[in-house]
């Protein structure tokens, strides 16, 4: 937390109670090497002695609180005779419960006895199905003293089986905290500034962390817990709003005050269909950002279908309708395929080459468009993570738009607008992944934010369904009867990464056993090993109807677009996400025929894991699900990837601290306003610093 005194940085090894096998263990397991690590270590939750839970209600290896009478105590040998165990019983007149003691229990029979009314403070678990406290923390209920000892609160910190075999149980972890205290008092320089802190009634820095550990009531531990939330999204967002100041205030970017002649050419003579009010209303903003010499960086969030790319060309059009160059990036080969084919044949009209620059490019290929980039000659490339390498130049690179930009990490983003001299280029990202606004703001809290919230008319809607192992020949017996009436279907297989051969092999025997189930038909493969060319024979065949079934992986997510495809079966659909499942529905329903979108699943899924996946057959808005997916699943696997420069939250949930997270965004905003170089504050740049390298954040300095 940034303090300057270094008794911060001492190793754990010097603190009472833990010694260098201890502190080895607790690295490996919990990540904690220093005073500080430990201090930040908060707990997952409070036991409160007047909390008391009945032993019918006590749930295995959940610490809780429990009163009642002793039993008799009874010494076991173990196994060899050397040692023995004591074993006793805890009966709260409705049922009981065993304690076990496994050494040093001669304390525990000199000063309880059988009958003895008493509190426990435990872990339950099964042995041989009996439930069992081991080494409870127990008290008598008759002792004042005692009892004005239990009044503190007890805070469950979240530990591993390691570090409990190496001595620290929930008592003793909790007593490094009281040693932690006795030898810092938890003194510590605050980067919260105090009129923060006094506008939103905040706990002190040294106040809240002793509260946190070692409180006196639930209330203030509470009111502790509030203050490290506000922090955990205040520092996230005084970074994301200083980039965006800074992005706008360091850096230039060509300014087309005119739309130029191709956006009109285009609108008036080539359009494919018409715009919907979501689409001129978002278009209208980059219109807006592009005019000014301040670089644009603006998301497009819209649904499956919604119409981003045509969105997208309009901006391409305003760049090279000025002069300048695009760069389109997309995550993987079968999607930079299809958006260069949509380009093509949007752009082709208007006498504009699009280049297509990829790891699989023919090196002549290659070298011609290299050469028509850094010329001028070619106004748009469209390609993977190929676009920004070293031999890339470009002639004026104008615009970028970036892909599914969560799949991208920030330096990836970054090395692709380092290609633009001597300004920096408009930046458009593009998400078919609907993001909840809350989570806009803790991602992307530097970018602007468009939603095309409007789906193009003639989109039919799409039957859902979830079916077990069970009902397959049901789901067998409406594919074939679409197949019958000449529709396509898709059959997509979980491919966790590209690379891993299990999830390969599934997909290619899933493709062997369609061809047996449905002799009569053709049947296509398509997934991301497969070359460039066999993927692009592969789609072609399906497009045109030669192939009636694709059996893939989720690269048929994105840039498939078949109107006559009704059907799509999604096998093992509890192993993907909801939103990654919502998209893949957006994959039928483009046509005049309805559709059907069947979700498999195991026979023995959980009722829990079956109820997720019916909220599908609930909702059909893509930010719905997304905010159900975001609840179930948390930041880091909803957006599908730790690159996205989301750092994980110790204690703030952006689901359920919502009002707090607006709070702290409110007060990053003041602050950056009035002091953007944060020259007034050096507390809080020196924390800024530490946080930027700990979560690998670029930190944007005046």
């Amino acid at each position: 937390m940034g303090g300057a005194a270094e008794v911060w940085q001492t190793p754990l090894t010097y603190l009472k109670g833990v010694g260098p096998k201890r502190a080895e263990v607790l690295k490996e397991e919990l990540g904690l090497e220093t005073y500080q690590d430990l201090a930040e270590y908060f707990p997952r939750r409070y036991l409160d002695y007047k909390e008391v839970t009945p032993i019918v209600q006590a749930r295995p290896d959940q610490e809780a609180v429990f009163r009642g009478r002793l039993g008799s105590f009874q010494v076991r040998p173990l196994p060899g005779g050397k040692r023995a165990l004591l074993v006793s019983t805890l009966y709260d007149g409705q049922a009981w419960i065993e304690l076990v003691w496994y050494q040093g229990w001669d304390w525990v029979r000199q000063k309880f006895a059988p009958g003895q009314e008493v509190l426990v403070i435990g872990r339950p678990r099964y042995i041989k199905r009996t439930l069992q406290i081991p080494h409870p923390e127990i008290f008598p209920l008759s002792e004042a003293a005692q009892l004005q000892k239990l009044l503190r609160v007890h805070p469950v910190y979240p530990l591993t089986e390691k570090v409990r075999q190496s001595g620290l149980d929930d008592k003793r972890f909790r007593m490094l905290f009281e040693e932690l205290y006795r030898q810092t008092g938890f003194e510590m320089e605050d980067p919260i500034p105090e009129h923060v802190r006094q506008a939103f009634d905040l706990l002190p820095l040294s106040e809240a962390l002793r509260a946190i550990h070692l409180p006196t009531s639930v209330e203030e531990a509470e009111k502790a817990r509030h203050r490290f939330k506000f922090q955990e999204f205040f520092f996230l967002q005084v970074l994301l709003i200083r980039r965006k100041y800074f992005l706008k205030s360091q850096y230039t970017a060509p300014a087309f005050a005119q739309v130029g002649p191709l956006v009109h050419e285009f609108y008036k003579k080539h359009l494919p269909f018409p715009l919907t009010e979501a689409q001129k209303r978002v278009i209208k903003e980059i219109r807006r950002d592009m005019a000014l010499p301040v670089p644009m960086n603006r998301l497009i969030q819209g649904d499956v279908g919604s119409g981003k790319t045509i969105v997208a060309l309009f901006a391409a059009l305003i760049a090279i309708g000025n002069g300048y160059q695009v760069a389109l990036m997309a995550p993987t080969e079968v999607l930079a395929e299809q958006h260069a084919r949509s380009f093509r044949k949007w752009l082709s009209p208007l006498g504009l080459a699009v280049g297509l620059l990829m790891g699989s490019t023919p090196s002549a290929q290659k070298r011609r468009i290299l050469s028509q980039l850094a010329s001028g000659e070619m106004p748009c490339v469209i390609g993977t993570h190929a676009l920004f390498q070293k031999n890339v130049v470009y002639h004026r690179l104008g615009l970028t738009i970036i892909d599914e930009q969560h799949k991208f990490g920030v330096k990836q983003r970054a090395a692709l607008w380092e290609k633009a001299h001597p300004h920096r280029p408009h930046n458009l990202l593009l998400t078919a992944t609907p993001i909840p606004r809350t989570l806009a703001l803790s991602v992307y809290g530097d970018v602007d934010v468009s939603i095309i919230d409007q789906l193009p008319p003639g989109r039919q809607p799409v039957k859902t369904l979830v079916r077990t192992e069970a009902h397959r020949r049901e789901v067998w017996n409406l594919l074939r009867a679409e197949l019958q009436k000449g529709r396509q279907a898709y059959i997509i297989y979980p491919l966790v990464e590209e690379s891993e051969k299990l999830d390969l092999k599934a997909v290619e025997e899933g493709y062997e056993l369609i061809r047996q189930a449905f002799p009569e038909f053709s049947v296509g493969m398509l997934h991301g090993k497969m070359p460039s060319e066999r993927k692009e024979r592969e789609m072609q065949l399906f497009k045109l109807g030669h192939t009636q079934i694709l059996v893939g992986t989720t690269v048929v997510e994105v840039g498939v677009d078949v109107p006559n495809a009704t059907v799509l079966i999604v096998e093992h659909a509890d192993r993907f996400g909801l939103s990654q499942l919502h998209q893949l529905r957006g994959r039928v329903g483009r046509g005049q025929h309805p559709s059907y979108a069947i979700f498999m699943a195991p026979n023995d899924l959980s009722e829990a894991a079956l109820e997720r996946l019916r909220a599908l057959l609930q909702y059909n808005d893509g930010f719905r699900i997304s905010e159900i997916d975001l609840k179930l699943r948390g930041p880091g696997d909803f957006l599908g990837t730790k690159q996205s420069g989301l750092p994980e939250f110790k204690i703030a949930d952006i689901i359920e601290d919502q009002a707090i997270l607006r709070q702290a965004r409110q007060a990053a905003e003041d602050l950056v306003a009035q002091d953007p170089s944060l020259a007034l504050y050096p507390a809080l740049q020196r924390y800024l610093t530490e946080y930027a390298t700990k979560h690998s954040l670029e930190l944007f300095t005046a």
